[in-house]
């Protein structure tokens, strides 16, 4: 028999044999059509219909007036998204011009209407959108003009050379500079405000100068950072910062040795003479908390002789410069001890003596009482002698009385302390209303209102980045309530803060 073809073959073979080039042809037939598609529809349709879905949100955008807007709604950001989709097509550049005309239509309502912020940010979307430059200067002078009160620069400048030749410099807003500076806000190109500004400003600094040959540090301080306000950039302010900084140095060390030969006093108010120039001074602030430790330290020697008046007084001194010291804590705690074994040596007086040494004490509260002397002064307040006698006699009624009449005063006093944030003083209140018979309930929310504070506190200190500080805080609030709410969160916050400082 004859061999038959090799495809009548393949043709006659049965469908399961031809079913993979069936697959392939499939295959190869939908991969044609996709690419169809692809070109066809997507590649040409779709930018066109984004694009004009894109210029329809921008005229709306338009007619709403939303003209710029960082979330990408503004009809600039829908213009400007089309151009990058499609940047042949004129479209969105046209409406571009659209959005600077409406800006200049918007700034020019603001202006008139006084809502300068509102102005400014018009003015600055048609000056990026390229607006008519002629139109954008005429609103941006009408609005300099209005801004600085609606009066014209010759005036304004009028006023400022007379005042300059009184002398009259900074003081208020009829002065020369900041007359000056109303007029270079409306003509910043003036050159008469100019040199009357210069000229003002050298005379600033010549006065500060003359405070510094004084000694006065604080007043020349305020003059250099005035003159820096109006022009940090004015000639002749590096060499008078430059010898403000030689006095501010020089102060520094006259403070350190002045606390170094037990002149407390003085090195405090030096101290607190380069604070007020710079409040983030690290080395008066360090000083501060030294005296703080000094003072702590001259308590407890009056109070090892049993002078507690003088040692009560420098207490509060320390108590008031470092609140938050460990060492001026230790201190109160030694000075109540020394108390507690001069009262016991109180008790083993002769029951006579001992009675009329309460009595006296006793008299003496009443009178400081009758004063208005609840708290202070130190040693001699009605607090001090009440707290005395019942060193001497607790069971006392007559002392348990003049307690009772003291309370609350005391109660005020914490109260006070912590509405002006002062928490060493509102600590101090507190001790004493502890010391003169307050009940538990009501000294545990007293302590518990003087933590949270003080939690507060650390929380500022922790957002200024004040690491030392927000710990010493978060240590004081926790001596004062060690199961404060919030304490061990802001503790858990504490520690992420220092391990990304470190």
């Amino acid at each position: 028999m004859a061999a038959r073809p090799w495809r009548s073959l393949a043709a006659d073979a049965p469908w399961w044999r031809r079913w993979p080039g069936v697959l392939l042809a499939a295959c190869i037939g939908l991969a044609l059509l996709v690419f169809g598609v692809r070109v066809l529809v997507v590649d040409r349709l779709w930018p066109e219909t984004r694009v004009q879905a894109l210029l329809d949100d921008a005229a709306q955008a338009i007619a709403e007036g939303r003209l710029d807007a960082g979330d990408g709604s503004g009809a600039r950001q829908l213009f400007e998204a089309a151009q990058a989709l499609d940047p042949d097509d004129v479209r969105p550049r046209a409406g571009l011009s659209q959005v600077a005309d409406a800006a200049l239509v918007q700034a020019r309502a603001a202006v008139e209407a006084r809502r300068f912020d509102t102005a400014r940010r018009a003015l600055k979307l048609a000056q990026d959108l390229s607006a008519p430059r002629d139109a954008i200067e005429a609103l941006d002078a009408r609005l300099r003009a209005l801004e600085a009160g609606g009066t014209a620069p010759e005036v304004l400048l009028r006023r400022a050379q007379a005042a300059q030749a009184q002398g009259w410099l900074d003081a208020g807003p009829d002065a020369a500079l900041p007359l000056y500076a109303r007029v270079l806000a409306i003509e910043p190109g003036n050159g008469d405000a100019l040199r009357g500004r210069d000229e003002s400003l050298a005379a600033l600094l010549e006065r500060a100068r003359a405070r510094l040959r004084d000694g006065d540090l604080s007043g020349a301080a305020a003059l250099v950072a005035t003159v820096r306000n109006y022009d940090p950039g004015h000639v002749d302010l590096p060499d008078t910062q430059a010898r403000l900084t030689e006095e501010l140095d020089a102060l520094r060390r006259r403070a350190a040795t002045h606390l170094a030969d037990g002149r407390i006093e003085r090195a405090v108010a030096e101290w607190r003479i380069l604070l007020a120039f710079d409040a983030e001074d690290a080395t008066a602030q360090r000083g501060l908390l030294d005296a703080g430790a000094a003072y702590a330290q001259r308590a407890e020697r009056y109070a090892r002789d049993f002078n507690f008046a003088d040692a009560d007084a420098q207490l509060r001194e320390a108590q008031a410069l470092a609140p938050d010291s460990e060492a001026v804590r230790a201190a109160a705690l030694r000075i109540e001890r020394s108390r507690a074994v001069h009262a016991d040596r109180g008790t083993q007086l002769p029951p006579q003596e001992r009675r009329r040494r309460v009595a006296t004490l006793l008299q003496q509260a009443a009178a400081a009482q009758a004063r208005g002397d609840l708290m202070s002064p130190p040693g001699d307040s009605a607090y001090d002698h009440v707290r005395a006698a019942r060193l001497l006699a607790p069971d006392d009624p007559a002392v348990t009385r003049a307690s009772a009449r003291l309370l609350p005063g005391a109660r005020q006093c914490f109260d006070a302390g912590l509405r002006a944030n002062n928490l060493a003083r509102a600590h101090a209140c507190l001790d004493a209303r502890v010391a003169l018979g307050e009940g538990e309930p009501a000294a545990r929310d007293a302590r518990r209102r003087l933590a949270q504070r003080w939690l507060a506190i650390g929380d500022e200190r922790l957002g200024a980045g004040n690491l030392a500080g927000a710990q010493a805080a978060l240590s004081a609030a926790r001596r004062i309530d060690p199961g404060v709410p919030g304490h061990a969160e802001f503790a858990q916050r504490l520690r992420t803060a220092s391990l990304n400082s470190g």
